[in-house]
């Protein structure tokens, strides 16, 4: 066969990139790039390497991440979405730099240290699809999940998209509220101001 010495594995793949990049450069160049490259280096990459994943090419507006685990694709997307929600929170909206996110699961062809082939192609696929501040995943990347409690996922429907032959199942990802905290402080706030103050569980 004429591919034999191919290397292939079966990885997780992450694509982002950024919400309107040209536009941006359009009306700051400098500081565009600035913020930008400031945000890779403080944030992204962090977030990468902490969740034990791969940065294996930028590209100016955006970049591709390989991980050993969908858990940790998926968990690096939000963690970095919500940092640079944070970071936004000040920044007026035309200015803003968001991220789409998108996450497949599967075999890939590995080459001089990079990685290619039809789940990179759907990962950047997805990312196109992804809202900004979003993060987009497959069906099978769902399937790998669903047994994580903290994460929840909105089916956008089967969606077809250049260059892929099938629909792909599309959905997006949502960290889940920690309701059982918030539900027990709601409920016992008005009783603490007619109650005396003790610690039962104090050392």
């Amino acid at each position: 066969m004429g591919d034999a010495h191919l290397r292939r594995r079966l990885t997780a793949v992450l694509m982002a990139d950024v919400v309107g990049y040209s536009r941006l450069m359009g009306i700051e160049e400098e500081d565009t790039h600035l913020r930008l490259t400031g945000y890779v280096k403080d944030l992204i990459e962090p977030k990468i390497t902490g969740n034990r994943g791969r940065l294996i090419r930028t590209a100016g507006d955006g970049f591709l991440v390989e991980f050993y685990s969908a858990v940790d694709a998926v968990r690096c997307g939000i963690d970095i979405q919500h940092q640079l929600a944070e970071h936004n929170a000040g920044v007026p909206a035309d200015r803003r730099i968001q991220l789409r996110i998108g996450v497949n699961t599967g075999d890939v062809i590995v080459e001089n240290q990079d990685i290619y082939g039809n789940s990179v192609n759907i990962a950047a696929r997805l990312e196109g699809l992804a809202q900004p501040g979003g993060v987009y995943v497959t069906r099978g990347v769902r399937d790998q999940l669903e047994g994580q409690s903290s994460l929840s996922f909105e089916d956008r429907g089967e969606r077809r998209v250049k260059n892929i032959r099938t629909p792909i199942r599309v959905y997006r990802v949502k960290y889940v509220e920690e309701q059982p905290k918030g539900f027990w402080h709601s409920l016992l706030a008005p009783a603490r101001r007619f109650l005396p103050v003790v610690t039962p569980f104090s050392a």
